[in-house]
């Protein structure tokens, strides 16, 4: 059950991403909610979990959105991996 819950987050996040890729305005709540809950996601990075870096440097991508236009193959990139992340948590 916790493993969708996170697969969620995942999702959620990616969402946000692919909102970015389209140009559309993001709720500034939405977009730090994501970022928090992918950063507290990626602190299992220091147990040894190698796909919880893909979740810190996603959260830190949608912080430093707010201040830059990031490059949009790094935003396709983070998009793809949160959504497969996400979707495998769901088999």
């Amino acid at each position: 059950m916790i493993v969708k819950i996170l697969g969620a987050i995942d999702i959620a996040a990616a969402l946000a991403f692919l909102l970015m890729i389209f140009g559309l305005e993001l709720f500034f709540p939405y977009l730090m909610f994501c970022s928090g809950l992918l950063f507290l996601k990626g602190l299992f990075a220091f147990t040894g979990d190698v796909l919880s870096f893909v979740d810190l440097v996603a959260s830190v991508s949608l912080l430093l959105s707010l201040l830059f236009g990031l490059p949009i193959f790094l935003i396709w990139t983070l998009a793809f991996l949160l959504l497969g992340k996400g979707f495998v948590s769901f088999i």
